[in-house]
Formats: structure tokens, C-alpha cells, sequence
């Protein structure tokens, strides 16, 4: 026999209020991710929200086999908060690729379930069976796709696009249709569970053969465009379950990872159909440095004396922060480089691009860690008039973000993609292991600049360095 405390907190309008509550927490925990200094509370205010709309779910009288509910969760808890914990910043991408997968894994595996449960959509209203069929396309697509990110980010996979060549498009296209030529099927009456993993087969093989041929240049906007198809095929999915929940925060996620999916393309002057295309990038070094002039093939290395000296003697320096600084986990040794140099007088800002590193907002999240104050971290549309006034800009990892073949050289793959323009800059230093190439695969023709000094080494060792040198004069 129910109380009455049972009765109202099951009672459908109750639950709609903590539906609406958790929606509120949502937008304002995305909105407050619109900041560095606001990004911390905005995640928890979130994840408040996600908890409630959780216990809203579980409150539901249709709702049952808790035994089944409790093991996934621990096994969920077991394993995704020791990943969290324990994953280093450089690895952040791969993390957010694999994440990702999995919930788009979750879709096609509760489609599945679905389609058992109902013997093939038997009586079910068409709108659900063709929602549940969107959602189990769209999720298996993500999820293989999201691992083949995973693979090419972690290095398992090679990083150089992986293509058929000229009949890649056309696999892909057929491909596509035979896993809607399925799902129409279904949705026609076919209640054939052989069908249906048919079209499960035909997505996954889509989601690899998508994502394979797209190189390391751009393995972001990839990750920001499968984060959105998760998205959808979660909105799509709480459709089919009428559940208030996923379609919110699924259509929340869909909408603002294709926004960010644009703007990434947008920074790398790069349409979404072409990165879909792929055969850009991690494809090794094109030989030389066409446009860099008289110059090419010749480089200033400098030692970390040198180095220290030149800053020493700056008003203005701007920092350039870029994956090799992720790699070698520098980002405490800068900031401690930075104090010495404020010590002194230097006027230190950091230049932040949309697309350095390997994900949206990689540089901003390692400097937070370092305690870089907000204030310094400057975009780069507020950077680059700076960089005219500026002595000396400190470039540390970052390669095609800086690259001048962008503006001077049509020639250049990257061709109109914004940069940093450091070259602007009174002098250069970059601090780089080697002259090897950056996602792009093309030699960066700043480099072969007069006012241009490498300094090769690790990141963290090079800045300590440095920062000793500094201290010493």
C-alpha cells in the first residue's frame, strides 16, 4: 500500500516540476561554461542538474529492475571516476573522443533493446519507431567513430589520414543508404532483428570509414562534430521513451557542439563538408618551406642564455602556448617564467587560438591549472593587434596556429586559416623539440624568419631553464 509521501513524489506533476528544475540547471550550467572564471561552478550547477533529472527518472512508477539499475551504476562509478581522476591534461581529447562513444553506444544499445522489447516495434506508434531507428543510426555512427577519434588521438591508430582514395565517397554513401534503406524497411513493418543488426552493421562500418580518412589537423572539430550527433541521437532516443530528460539535455548538447563544431571550422578556415572529406593532415612534412623566401630551409637556434637575456630586456612579452607545451606538462614551469619576468617589470600576456592543442579551451584549462591569472589569457582576435607592440612573443608547442603560410602563401593547405601573427612580433622565440611538423603536416615558414630563434628541447625543461638563466642575471 502506498503512503502519501510515496504517491507525491511519483505523482507525474511532481516530476515534471524536477524536470523543469534540472532543465534550469542545465542552461545555466552551459552558460556559465561561457567563462574561465565561472567554468567550475557552472560544471557543478550542471551536474546538480543531471542528478535531479537522474532521480526524477527513477522516481518514475515505470521504472524497475533496481538490481540491474544499482550494478550499472557501480560499474559506471568503478570505472568512469578513476579515468576522470586520473587522466593527465594531454590526454583530456582522447578522453572526451571515448566519453563520447560511450554514449552513443548507450543509444543504439537502448534502440536495440527497444526493438526486443517491442518484438520489432509491434504496435508501436510510427513517430517512436522511426525516432528509436534515428537514434540507433545516428548513435552507432558516434560510437565507432568516437573510438576511431580515440585511436588516431592515443596514437594507436595513425594519426595520417586512411582512405579507399577516390572511392571513399562513394563507400561512404553507400554505406549510408543501405543503413536508412534498413531503418525505412523497419519502419515499414519488417520486424526482422536480423534487419536491424544489419543496420547497426552498416552505421558502425559508416562511423569508422567517416572518420578514418580525416587527419590529425582535424581530429577537433571531429570530436565537436560526433559530440553533437550524440546529442541528437540522445534527444532522439528520450522521444522514443518519452523522457523528458534526455530530450532536453540531449537537444542541449546537439545544438551547442554543432555551434562549436562551426566556430572550429570557421578558426581553421575549413568548410564542415571537407573536414567530413577528410585527407587533411598528420601526413608528414611537405619537404621545404615554400614562402618562407630567402630564407628557407635555414633556421637561429639559440640557447636558453640567450633566451633569458633577450626577455630580460623586454617590456612587452606575449606567451604562444600550443600542444607541446600540453605534452610536456609545462604549464607551471611558464607560469613560474612568467613571475620571474613580471618581477621585473615585463609586461606578460598569453595568446590563446581557438584550435591549439588537441580540443576547445586545451590551453586555457593547463594555464587555470598553473594559476595564470584570466585576465592574461587573451583571445586572438584581442591578441593579434597586440602582437605589433609586442618585443618578444615566446612560442612554446604551438606550429600551424602561427604558421604565416596562412596569409602569405596560397599555395599552403592552410591558406587563409586565422592565425596568431606573431610574426608581427619585434622577435620570435620558439621552443619546439624538433622541426618536425605540427597536425597540418607542413613546415611552419616561421621558423625560417630572420627574427626568429629556436630553442629546441622539452618544453619544461627549456622554460626551467630559462626561468634559472633569468634568475641569474
Amino acid at each position: 500500500m502506498s503512503t502519501p509521501l510515496a504517491t507525491f513524489i511519483q505523482d507525474p506533476n511532481f516530476l515534471d516540476v524536477l524536470y523543469i528544475i534540472a532543465f534550469a540547471l542545465f542552461i545555466q550550467g552551459l552558460r556559465g561554461l561561457s567563462g574561465p572564471t565561472t567554468a567550475v561552478q557552472g560544471n557543478r550547477i550542471a551536474a546538480v542538474g543531471m542528478a535531479i533529472a537522474v532521480l526524477a527518472t527513477l522516481l518514475n512508477r515505470g521504472e524497475g529492475n533496481w538490481g540491474l539499475i544499482a550494478l550499472g551504476i557501480v560499474l559506471g562509478g568503478a570505472v568512469g571516476v578513476p579515468a576522470a581522476r586520473q587522466v593527465k591534461m594531454t590526454a583530456m581529447p582522447q578522453m572526451v573522443a571515448l566519453f563520447n562513444g560511450v554514449g552513443g553506444g548507450a543509444v543504439f544499445l537502448i534502440a536495440w533493446s527497444e526493438f526486443r522489447r517491442s518484438g520489432g516495434y509491434t504496435h508501436t506508434a510510427t513517430y517512436i519507431t522511426i525516432f528509436s531507428l534515428f537514434a540507433a543510426i545516428i548513435g552507432s555512427v558516434s560510437f565507432w567513430g568516437s573510438n576511431i577519434a580515440f585511436g588516431k588521438l592515443q596514437e594507436i591508430i595513425p594519426g595520417r589520414p586512411i582512405t579507399l582514395g577516390s572511392a571513399q565517397q562513394f563507400v561512404n554513401l553507400l554505406l549510408f543508404a543501405l543503413a536508412v534503406a534498413a531503418g525505412v524497411d523497419i519502419a515499414a513493418g519488417d520486424h526482422s532483428e536480423a534487419i536491424f543488426i544489419g543496420m547497426l552493421v552498416c552505421a558502425a562500418l559508416l562511423g569508422n570509414a567517416v572518420v578514418l580518412p580525416i587527419g590529425g589537423a582535424d581530429m577537433p572539430v571531429v570530436i565537436s562534430l560526433l559530440n553533437a550527433f550524440t546529442g541528437l541521437s540522445a534527444a532522439a532516443t528520450g522521444i522514443a521513451l518519452d523522457n523528458p530528460a534526455l530530450i532536453v539535455a540531449g537537444m542541449i548538447v546537439g545544438a551547442s557542439g554543432s555551434i562549436l563544431t562551426n566556430l572550429m571550422a570557421v578558426a581553421m578556415n575549413r568548410s564542415i563538408p571537407a573536414i567530413v572529406a577528410g585527407g587533411f593532415g598528420g601526413g608528414g612534412a611537405v619537404a621545404g618551406a615554400e614562402g618562407a623566401g630567402e630564407h628557407a630551409g635555414t633556421v637561429r637556434s639559440t640557447s636558453a642564455a640567450d633566451a633569458a637575456i633577450q626577455l630580460a630586456y623586454a617590456n612587452r612579452v606575449v606567451v604562444v602556448p600550443g600542444y607541446g607545451m600540453a605534452v610536456a606538462q609545462a604549464q607551471h614551469a611558464v607560469r613560474e617564467l612568467t613571475k620571474e619576468l613580471e618581477a621585473r617589470g615585463v609586461e606578460v600576456s598569453y595568446a590563446i587560438h581557438p584550435v591549439a592543442g588537441r580540443m576547445p579551451g586545451h590551453m586555457n584549462v593547463l594555464l587555470a591549472e598553473a594559476d595564470v591569472p584570466y585576465d592574461q589569457l587573451k583571445e586572438m582576435e584581442e591578441a593579434n593587434p597586440e602582437f605589433q607592440r609586442t618585443d618578444v612573443s615566446l612560442v612554446i608547442g604551438a606550429n600551424d596556429v602561427t604558421n604565416p603560410a596562412a596569409k602569405n602563401t596560397p599555395s599552403s593547405p592552410i591558406y587563409g586559416m586565422p592565425i596568431l601573427e606573431v610574426s608581427d612580433s619585434r622577435s620570435v622565440i620558439v621552443i619546439k623539440r624538433s622541426m618536425n611538423p605540427g597536425f597540418a603536416g607542413i613546415e611552419n615558414e616561421l621558423y625560417f624568419d630572420p627574427k626568429t630563434a629556436m630553442l629546441f628541447g622539452d618544453a619544461k625543461s627549456a622554460v626551467s631553464e630559462i626561468t634559472t638563466e633569468l634568475a641569474a642575471l
